[in-house]
C-alpha cells in the first residue's frame, strides 16, 4: 500500500509493538497528525463478543463532553406539535411523507442523524433498507425514537454519538478533532470507553476488550493498553 511522506514520518514516532497509556497515546496523536486540515480522531475497539448473537449486541448512545467537532445535521420525522418542537430545538429538516419520498426518489442523504417520534415509525419503517446500511435508522436504544424529539435534537447537536458493533465485532467512533488537544480528547475517550464497558452483555465470556486503537484521519493507528480499560 502506498503511504505518503507525512504518514511515514509519523509512523516512525510510534512503536507498533507497544501498547500506550491513554494520555501518552493522545500526546502522540497530536504530534503525528500532519495534514493541512483539522483531522478527526477515531477510536476502534475490538470486543470479545459475537455480534451474530442477539444477546451479544453492544449498542448505545452517549453525549461526549466536548462533542465531536462536527456539526450534526439532524432530520426529524414528526407531525403537528412534535414537528414544531423539533424545529424550535434546531432540527435541520422536519417532515413526514414528504421527506420519505425525497429520500426514496432522490436518494437524498443530506443529514447525519435521524430522529422520529414513535407514531412516525410506521412511515419511517419503509426506509429501513436505505437508512439501515448507513447506520441512520432511528432506534429507541439510541434514544432517536422518542416522544421527546426536542431533547434528541439538542443532544445530537451537543455531540451525541451512537456506538454499535460491526460484523467483525469492532466499534468505530469519532471522538473529536486533533485541535481539541490531549485533555479534551482523553475526556471524550474516557466517557465513550466507560459507556462501552457498562454495555458489556451478560452472556459475554472471557476478555471483553480485545484491542483498542486510536488514529487520526491521515495518521497511523496507536494501540492503547486495554488491560487498564476493563
Amino acid at each position: 500500500m502506498f503511504r505518503g511522506k507525512n504518514y511515514k514520518e509519523s509512523a516512525k514516532l510510534i512503536d507498533k509493538q507497544a501498547q500506550y497509556e491513554p494520555q501518552e497515546a493522545f500526546e502522540l496523536i497530536t504530534k503525528t497528525a500532519k495534514a493541512k486540515f483539522d483531522e478527526t480522531v477515531e477510536l476502534h475497539v475490538k470486543l470479545g463478543v459475537d455480534s451474530r448473537h442477539a444477546d451479544q449486541q453492544v449498542r448505545g448512545a452517549i453525549v461526549l463532553p466536548h462533542g465531536t467537532g462536527k456539526t450534526q445535521r439532524v432530520l426529524v420525522f414528526a407531525k403537528a406539535a412534535k414537528a414544531d418542537e423539533a424545529r424550535a430545538a434546531g432540527a435541520d429538516y422536519v417532515g413526514e411523507m414528504d421527506l420519505v419520498e425525497k429520500i426514496q426518489k432522490e436518494n437524498w442523504f443530506g443529514f447525519d442523524v435521524v430522529v422520529a417520534s414513535p407514531d412516525m415509525m410506521g412511515v419511517v419503517g419503509r426506509l429501513g433498507k436505505l437508512l439501515g446500511p448507513k447506520g441512520l435508522m432511528p432506534s429507541p436504544k439510541a434514544g432517536t425514537v422518542t416522544p421527546d424529539v426536542a431533547k434528541a435534537v439538542q443532544e445530537s447537536k451537543a455531540g451525541k454519538i451512537e456506538y454499535r458493533l460491526d460484523k467483525t465485532n469492532i466499534i468505530h467512533c469519532p471522538i473529536g478533532k486533533v485541535s481539541f488537544g490531549e485533555e479534551k480528547l482523553s475526556e471524550n475517550f474516557n466517557t465513550l470507553m466507560s459507556a462501552i464497558i457498562k454495555a458489556k452483555p451478560a452472556s459475554a465470556k472471557g476478555q471483553y476488550i480485545k484491542s483498542c486503537v486510536i488514529a487520526s484521519t491521515m495518521g497511523p493507528g496507536i494501540k492503547i493498553n486495554q488491560a487498564k480499560l476493563g
